[in-house]
């Protein structure tokens, strides 16, 4: 049976890798609506009119916290799931 301490340090391992992917997927979540979000608030009439800076960074940053978080949830529960898998002794 782990002991507590090498518990906590694959929880530990699991929280680390989960926000590390989920700092990635946000990156790539950032780039991917920035474009267009800029692009169509310079170009479509409608989006000129309606979407100001702080409607366009809202647009930017909800999409990169919603990719954040649902990779890192994703992450953090494979890594969990192969750590049970992996130890499984035995009560």
């Amino acid at each position: 049976m782990a002991s507590f301490e090498q518990k906590l340090a694959m929880a530990k391992h699991c929280s680390h890798e989960g926000a590390v992917a989920g700092a990635k997927a946000a990156v790539v979540a950032t780039i991917a609506t920035a474009i267009p979000t800029v692009a169509s608030a310079r170009m479509v009439p409608w989006a000129r009119a309606h979407l100001n800076h702080t409607a366009q960074a809202l647009i930017i940053s909800t999409a990169a916290g919603a990719a954040y978080f649902i990779v890192a949830d994703k992450t953090v529960l494979k890594t969990a799931r192969r750590n049970s898998f992996n130890n499984t002794n035995g009560p």
